[in-house]
């Protein structure tokens, strides 16, 4: 572009990793274009990780899980209202630029429906789904150096002129939050930072989950020959699993935790140990050091992202093919003595 843009749309919907991974982009746009108007479309299950966002005019939440629910003739005129009600409110910004970071057919629509003239997303190769491509009208390909996702998403700024931005993370802190989560650990005996290891056993998928008593074992472990405290986190119906591990002597079960209190959580722990999956992520980009475990996603793509963690991906792509030893080498190699 010869002029800067006056009005950008950034679209990542989901997950909640990914949009965590996302959050540089909207630094450095904002870096590089300091009068732009900046507006991101989110799932609504994901938004708390923008609300109060300084460097953002406008969250827009939607719910795409609903559209997926179709089943009737007056389901599907609702949600035509829905998506006429979210083009009209999107034109209205008047966009410049929309970047489609998500690479689905269903970001592809939001992203068709800013009416901006300028689309970018990624070549062919990159997208998610092929079929994204139509809604997007410059594709980029991200450079060999870009492995990690971030630096994936970032590339998308090189068609308006941004190379080499900064890579900074922001996630909001929220007073009452942050007072439920200090009187949790004064409760628990526990020391903000210092040696508390959060242990994170659940995932949405099966496929990246370590299996239970191998927590467990990391959890005893922890506290026999590292001298750490265990927090064990859980989300909806993941309480039975960390109960198993959170009965290692010295480990705490997490209370029930929402986006802003996972935050919370995270800013107070000294480490972090959990697969690939958006809490290990939110760790990572609150500058806590993490020890994440790979097995069938890729951890150089996908692990935490910056210096001072460690990745451990599995050789078949199993997670059970991650033993307890190598874990407990990494986590104490990061608390140091």
């Amino acid at each position: 572009m010869t002029l800067a843009p006056r009005s950008i749309a950034i679209v990542k919907l989901s997950a909640l990793g990914d949009v965590v991974h996302a959050t540089p982009v909207a630094e450095a746009l904002a870096d590089a274009f300091p009068s732009a108007r900046l507006t991101w479309v989110v799932e609504r299950r994901a938004a708390a990780l923008l609300r109060d966002h300084p460097r953002l005019a406008e969250v827009v939440t939607i719910d795409t899980r609903a559209w997926r629910r179709i089943r009737t003739p007056a389901a599907a005129l609702a949600l035509a209202r829905t998506l006429r009600g979210l083009r009209l409110h999107l034109s209205a910004s008047r966009f410049d630029v929309a970047l489609d970071l998500q690479g689905l057919v269903k970001s592809g629509v939001v992203t068709a429906a800013t009416g901006a003239p300028l689309r970018i997303g990624f070549a062919a190769r990159f997208r998610r789904e092929r079929l994204n491509g139509i809604f997007t009208n410059h594709h980029v390909t991200p450079p060999s150096a870009a492995r990690h996702v971030v630096e994936q998403y970032l590339s998308l700024l090189e068609p308006l002129g941004v190379t080499s931005p900064r890579v900074a993370f922001r996630l909001p802190a929220h007073e009452a939050a942050e007072g439920r989560i200090d009187e949790f650990f004064a409760a628990s005996g526990l020391k903000p930072h210092g040696r508390v290891v959060v242990l994170n056993p659940g995932a949405g998928k099966a496929a990246k989950r370590w299996p239970v008593e191998r927590f467990r074992e990391l959890a005893t472990r922890l506290g026999r020959e590292a001298g750490a405290r265990v927090l064990v986190l859980w989300g909806p119906g993941e309480q039975a699993p960390a109960r198993t591990i959170a009965e290692a002597p010295g480990a705490v079960l997490a209370p029930p935790t929402d986006l802003e209190t996972l935050i919370a959580v995270m800013r107070r722990a000294g480490l972090v140990v959990a697969g690939d999956t958006g809490p290990l992520h939110v760790a990572a980009a609150v500058g806590v050091p993490c020890v994440g475990l790979y097995g069938p996603t890729s951890g150089a793509r996908n692990g935490p992202y910056g210096a001072g963690h460690r990745t451990l991906s599995s050789p078949d792509g199993q997670m059970t093919s991650i033993d307890v030893a190598p874990v407990l080498s990494a986590v104490r190699e990061l608390l140091g003595p």
